[in-house]
């Protein structure tokens, strides 16, 4: 391996392989390009403890001091624009370039916006630690919140303002919120926390646009109605940041194609985190897994690849959790339509439960609400059979 490995993203993801370099005796040059000027930090907080003002930038900072000891060169506050793979170098948005000899895409991924809402002041998305900070801002004068979408960001914001003392509603044009990941049955179970915490939860319509001057003053639903908001939180999912990609030669999909190890079509180029797609051969197509879990732990795979160590290909598990009205949500594993969930422990109805998705007598999934130390201990299980059997 030659002198100088550019990682672009400096998020979890990025840093992560910043570090499984060293860890892999890596001796050479590491430059780590990140478009935010801030230091990487963790970003499940910002909806949750740093949105209320419970955590400060030092509280979810990702770097440690050890990290002083990984001897890398920071470009943060810079954009990368371009990937020169015949010349090696990474094209920036200040005209300077990053020759590299191997370059690991970790650019992540960036909030969907609601058309038409450009411009339209107290209308938010949450990924960044500035949108939090600029949220938190709006939320700390306002009376009246609309959140939509009702995944795992727009509950989570829907929760902790409910602690701040707002009147909160949830719009979701599915007929039941979450019911992807999670699937009907559950789902409910889960959406139910809106309800026993005073949220208002609208389900199965969509919304028409946004009413205001300047400033957001309602959000018009299809049906007509109009609902009063002081801020509006739009949380309808993320798109990876690949378009700078375009001219590359790397092969893009719903994010960066990549085989099992983390390998794109270009050599020398590997790709992870939330703006990568690898090839799954269980379910035999690309897959991009936009967990927390997954960037922290994919990267080594990547890293090897590059490296060219002899190293099998990640078998991951995907596992994520949510943290809403003091309730702990837990999932690993991968649920389809036709699987079977069945509750093992506890009672949904005391929001306290775990439950176990099978498929032909075989469990592929679980989830846990309020259940931390069965969970561990059926996610190790899962972890376990998935490794016996890849």
């Amino acid at each position: 391996m030659s002198r100088t490995v550019a990682v672009v993203g400096a998020s979890l993801a990025g840093l992560s392989a910043a570090r499984a370099l060293r860890e892999q005796c890596y001796d050479g040059h590491i430059v780590v390009i990140g478009d935010e000027a801030h230091a990487p930090y963790d970003r499940p907080p910002l909806s949750k403890e740093f949105l209320a003002g419970r955590a400060s930038l030092d509280d979810i900072a990702l770097g440690t001091p050890d990290d002083a000891d990984l001897d890398l060169e920071w470009r943060l506050g810079t954009t990368a624009v371009g990937l020169d793979h015949l010349g090696r170098s990474v094209l920036l948005a200040d005209g300077s370039e990053v020759r590299a000899d191997g370059v690991v895409l970790a650019t992540g991924a960036r909030a969907r916006r609601l058309s038409g809402s450009e411009g339209l002041g107290g209308v938010h998305v949450l990924r960044s630690l500035d949108d939090a900070v600029a949220l938190r801002e709006d939320l700390a004068t306002a009376g009246r919140l609309v959140v939509i979408g009702a995944g795992f960001i727009g509950a989570e914001v829907a929760s902790t303002a409910r602690t701040l003392g707002l009147e909160v509603t949830v719009i979701e044009t599915q007929p039941v919120p979450l019911a992807g990941p999670l699937g009907a049955d559950m789902g409910a179970v889960c959406a139910q926390l809106h309800a026993d915490h005073g949220t208002r939860l609208l389900v199965g319509t969509g919304v028409a646009g946004l009413v205001g001057t300047g400033r957001v003053e309602a959000v018009e639903l299809t049906d007509g109605t109009r609902l009063p908001a002081d801020v509006v939180v739009v949380g309808i999912g993320a798109v990876p940041n690949i378009e700078w990609l375009a001219d590359s030669g790397v092969s893009l999909g719903n994010g960066v194609l990549t085989d099992a190890h983390c390998a794109t079509n270009v050599p020398g180029v590997v790709a992870v985190g939330d703006c990568a797609a690898a090839w799954s051969a269980s379910r035999e197509r690309h897959v991009r897994i936009e967990h927390w879990a997954h960037a922290l732990e994919q990267p080594a795979t990547a890293v090897a690849t590059l490296l060219g160590t002899d190293r099998p290909a990640s078998t991951p598990v995907p596992y994520f959790w949510s943290d809403q009205y003091g309730a702990r949500i837990q999932f690993a594993g991968s649920r389809r339509e036709d699987d079977v969930v069945r509750v093992l422990e506890g009672s949904c109805a005391d929001r306290s439960f775990l439950a176990v998705y099978e498929r032909h007598g075989h469990p592929v999934a679980v989830l846990g609400m309020n259940q931390p130390r069965l969970f561990t201990l059926w996610r190790r299980q899962l972890r376990a059979a998935v490794l016996t059997h890849s």
